[in-house]
């Protein structure tokens, strides 16, 4: 289905057809962005994009942001579960974002932080406990 080209010169207020060809246009400003015939401060505006190029276009919404890393939420899951894991977890975790790119700093870092305090704490029960059996077990030897 084509169709045959308008006669005559094109009308300025009538859009583009897709069928016709397009027809030459002012010339395009230089690619260096710095025009020595023209006064300093009257260049293009900045937030617009230079002649020829294209805003990024997202077809299915926002970008998305990047995806969260899978050793970070264990960490701290873990920190809670099993505290000597998430340490290991949450230090994994953080050598996996320096380089990935990965979201999820935060959750390792809080991971990392709860795993050693659950895990001193688990340290000092088991040392109590350890000289709680210990006294208690010194009566002076009768039975």
């Amino acid at each position: 289905m084509s169709q045959p080209p308008s006669p005559g010169p094109p009308d300025p207020d009538r859009p583009a057809s897709p069928w016709e060809q397009p027809t030459a246009g002012p010339e395009p400003p230089s690619s260096r962005g710095y025009d020595p015939q023209q006064p300093p401060g009257q260049g293009p505006p900045q937030d617009q994009p230079q002649w020829g190029q294209q805003q990024p276009y997202h077809m299915y919404g926002p970008p998305r942001r990047p995806a969260t890393n899978v050793l970070a939420v264990l960490s701290l899951v873990f920190a809670f579960v099993f505290a000597p894991a998430g340490i290991v977890l949450g230090h994994l975790a953080q050598r996996q974002l320096r380089t990935s790119g990965e979201a999820g700093g935060q959750l390792a870092t809080w991971g990392l932080i709860l795993s050693y305090i659950f895990t001193a704490l688990g340290l000092l029960a088991c040392c109590g406990w350890v000289a709680l059996v210990a006294i208690g077990g010194n009566d002076g030897g009768t039975y």
